[in-house]
């Protein structure tokens, strides 16, 4: 299936559309590119913006239909639509096939730009920004014979037979990902992709560059603004190293050289004032003591407004099995994720966490809820809830996140293993016994959450208007029919826990800055407008009414794209002011006296510690 183009034969590209328009229900603040200032990312008012989503998707990996994300446009604008509106995302990472893109080399097939570029539209469209990556596990699915136990994607197979590969063997490995260091053939390619041998590190570029002009040139201007940046090579490894050589030492003398290549071609292909969105050793931050690799960009300096650290995070341990009995808790990645905020700012740029999950099927899924949980809990803040009332001022800057993945086709797939027709795979996402996907399709063709809706879609700031200082919000998800409430709000404040009751709420404290525009929160579909409580120094509501500017400081209004999802909206006239909000569904009717006092405990509560 090849989803109606072909490699070679398609013809001219579509013209651009004549009159840029934003999404549905844009507001005036909407819509503004993307720039990394301070170590954050801002947007044109000058806010503080955290983009939260998924990869779309792991069916880039698969050759049914043709290493696009979906099977046809229809299908990417029915999965923008649910994940705005199911899964409360503001940002995906849009996977890109090197083997589509150039399958002939030095051939770049513009029937398959055009897919992307139309099937990445339908997400702009939807108010969602973009940021395309061009993919990779284990090199290339074309080291892999039929027969194989595993499989690989991203380069194409002339890429493959420049080299002199071995065949291809893992030896006993219990996990795909044991490939990367243990399989020679993958372990040579890797290594002659990064010395470029056989030109094929020059012919990668001119065609990431390729891809990127194509993109500016055929998405509008208000579509291209949506476009994030780049990321431009998945979970880079060096294959094996040469003598005397570090991981360290890689990064810097390797890596990091191949990044500044990709910024130049970014910048000639009208790219100049967007990220790329790069990645360190994948063994940087390994949580498996053996696993683990000196690295993390360590000798770049400050990376400034052109780059975004971006990163991946995986529990090894519990994925093993073995090495994390029972399940996560509270706290359980604050470390592990502090890494990630701490190295983004001694790199002097905003931090990213590209992928991170957990199985949904198989013997470790038991632990998905609580792994989860605790991965969504480390990107608010960086202190577990025990501690997050006693000392919000250490909660850090709010991390931004795209957990993998999103597919539509889960459990519904038909691709054949290394082209083998004897090896049809259908279950999960259909590639190296992975089951990750927070979606799928119904009977009925609809999307599915196949997570707790609870855990996706989250409370959380979309844009601050000047510095985000602490952040935590509790969802109450469940494991199973247990709620896992981590941060409690403590007895020392009993009219905001009366308030709260056994509710979900999320407590958000800034520092204005100088914009005119407003701080947003994604308002979760279990926090309906009818029912949701807002305390805040900027004024108190029960059922807040509809944004109609500065002089509804409490306010709701539609999220761009007619999805039907919600935003708070907290709109300040001053600079340099602390400011907090709290936001809950656990209220009914609250009186105005509680309202006021539960205002009084959170502001004496903001002055002692902030």
């Amino acid at each position: 299936m090849r989803c109606g183009f072909s490699s070679g034969g398609a013809g001219p590209p579509p013209p651009p559309a004549a009159t840029p328009a934003l999404p549905a229900d844009s507001l005036w603040f909407d819509g503004a590119p993307l720039t990394v200032q301070g170590g954050r990312f801002t947007d044109g008012q000058g806010r503080e913006i955290v983009l939260r989503g998924y990869n779309v998707s792991g069916e880039t990996k698969l050759e049914e239909n043709g290493g696009l994300p979906f099977a046809s446009v229809a299908d990417a604008g029915k999965s923008a639509s649910a994940l705005r509106a199911l899964g409360g995302a503001n940002t995906v990472r849009f996977l890109l096939s090197w083997a589509h893109a150039e399958p002939v080399r030095g051939q770049v097939d513009t029937g398959y730009l055009a897919a992307v570029t139309e099937q990445m539209r339908a997400f702009l469209d939807a108010g969602i920004r973009v940021f395309p990556d061009f993919h990779q596990d284990l090199y290339s699915r074309h080291l892999f014979s039929g027969g194989s136990w595993y499989t690989g994607d991203g380069a194409p197979k002339w890429a493959v037979q420049a080299g002199s590969y071995p065949a291809e063997s893992c030896g006993i490995c219990l996990f795909w990902g044991q490939n990367i260091t243990q399989n020679a053939a993958v372990q040579q390619a890797q290594y002659d992709f990064w010395h470029n041998a056989y030109g094929l590190q020059d012919a990668f570029l001119a065609t990431g560059q390729t891809t990127m002009a194509y993109l500016r040139q055929h998405l509008n201007a208000a579509e291209f603004a949506g476009v994030a940046g780049f990321d431009p090579y998945n979970e880079p490894y060096a294959g094996r190293y040469d003598s005397g050589q570090t991981s360290r030492t890689w990064e810097k003398g390797l890596l990091w050289p191949f990044y500044e290549r990709f910024r130049a071609r970014m910048d000639a292909a009208g790219w100049q004032d967007k990220p790329a969105f790069v990645e360190p050793n994948l063994f940087w931050n390994a949580n498996i003591s053996t696993q683990k690799q000196e690295g993390g960009l360590l000798d770049t300096g400050t990376l400034g407004p052109g780059y975004v650290f971006n990163t991946h995070f995986y529990d090894q341990k519990a994925i093993s099995g073995i090495l994390m009995w029972g399940t996560a808790a509270d706290g359980q990645y604050a470390h592990d994720f502090a890494a990630v905020r701490d190295r983004a700012a001694a790199a002097g740029t905003a931090a990213v966490v590209g992928e991170f999950g957990h199985p949904l099927s198989g013997t470790v899924s038991d632990k998905a809820p609580t792994v989860l949980k605790a991965m969504y809990q480390a990107l608010d803040s960086r202190l577990p809830g025990a501690s997050w009332w006693t000392n919000p001022a250490a909660s850090g800057p709010v991390l931004s996140g795209t957990q993998w993945q999103w597919d539509l086709y889960n459990g519904r797939h038909h691709e054949l293993m290394n082209g083998n027709r004897d090896k049809v795979l259908t279950s999960g996402d259909a590639w190296n016994d992975e089951d990750l996907s927070a979606v799928r399709l119904d009977d009925s063709g609809n999307v599915a959450l196949r997570q707790d809706a609870r855990l996706l879609d989250r409370l959380y700031p979309s844009a601050t208007a000047g510095t985000a200082l602490a952040f935590t919000y509790e969802d109450r998800s469940r494991d199973g029919s247990t709620t896992l409430t981590w941060n409690p709000v403590p007895s020392a404040l009993p009219d905001v826990a009366k308030l709260v009751g056994s509710g979900q709420y999320g407590l958000l404290v800034w520092r204005s800055g100088d914009g005119g525009a407003p701080t947003e929160l994604h308002l979760p579909t279990s926090f309906p407008t009818a029912s949701t409580t807002v305390v805040s120094d900027l004024g108190t509501a029960y059922a807040p009414p509809a944004y109609t500017g500065a002089a509804t400081p409490v306010a709701v209004a539609p999220e761009p794209g007619g999805t039907g999802s919600r935003r708070l909206l907290l709109s300040d006239t001053d600079s340099g002011v602390l400011h907090y909000a709290l936001v809950t569904n656990g209220a009914t009717a609250p009186s105005a006296d509680l309202l006021g006092a539960a205002k009084s405990e959170l502001a004496a509560w903001a002055a002692v510690h902030f």
